[in-house]
């Protein structure tokens, strides 16, 4: 796995999200919908030009900043199987579960890790690139509120696992919908494209307000157990 998140949070850069959008988006849409017709790249061509985008720039990601981690993995996964999908002419049906098992799969990591030292709402919200742990543990002590925060902690943990769950459903479904065609075909790679194009109003948006919402329902316990200001549980670079 990766070093600890304290000691390289400070060091790793920040990623560029426009750039990000582009690599992993809008290339990807244009070469399925444009390039990937048969005056041009064609259906196969198409399929590996734009899956190498956010292949490449995921790989140069972890080589720069030397940060391996579980999320990192199943992003490349993810890939891979999208186009050994579409290379092997498989039928859609299984880039339908395969759309859905990635999220899938991180919402069940997120419930069992709760049977762990490490649960997984942790690393994604009750980080230390976000809060004050060291005052906002001090506080929980102080106020005799730790049991109250661990119960605070499990609900966010269960909305944390529904926004991956709900995100798999979307996927599914989106999937299913959008594309129908033969994989290895024009109008298989126009799918795939409008597919990845609409991920983002169609279900990155509606899982990102559920983990906002557990955000501020974990943050808004913190207050009210704690008595500190905002001020003083959020981490100010």
């Amino acid at each position: 796995m990766s070093t600890s998140p304290d000691s390289t949070a400070n060091t790793r850069p920040k990623e560029n999200p426009f750039v990000n959008l582009i690599i992993n988006i809008v290339l990807p849409v244009v070469v399925l919908t444009v390039l990937s017709k048969e005056a041009y790249l064609g259906p196969v061509w198409g399929l590996v030009l734009a899956l190498s985008f956010p292949l490449v720039y995921g790989l140069y990601d972890l080589l720069k900043n030397r940060h391996f981690n579980f999320f990192s993995l199943l992003g490349l996964i993810s890939i891979l199987l999208t186009g050994g999908i579409g290379l092997l002419q498989l039928d859609p049906f299984w880039l339908a579960v395969k759309e859905a098992s990635i999220p899938l799969l991180i919402g069940i990591v997120v419930i069992v890790s709760l049977k762990t030292r490490y649960p997984l709402v942790k690393l994604l919200i009750y980080n230390d690139n976000i809060i004050n742990i060291e005052t906002v543990t001090q506080a929980l002590e102080a106020h005799s509120a730790v049991a109250a925060f661990e119960k605070r902690l499990l609900q966010a943990s269960w909305l944390l696992a529904l926004s991956f769950f709900v995100s798999a459903l979307l996927n599914f479904v989106l999937a299913r919908v959008i594309v129908v065609s033969p994989p290895g075909t024009e109008a298989f790679n126009a799918e795939l494209g409008k597919m990845t194009a609409l991920s983002y109003p169609v279900i990155v948006l509606p899982s990102m307000a559920i983990l906002l919402f557990s955000l501020w329902f974990l943050i808004s316990g913190i207050h009210k157990l704690t008595q500190l200001e905002w001020e003083q549980i959020f981490k100010v670079q």
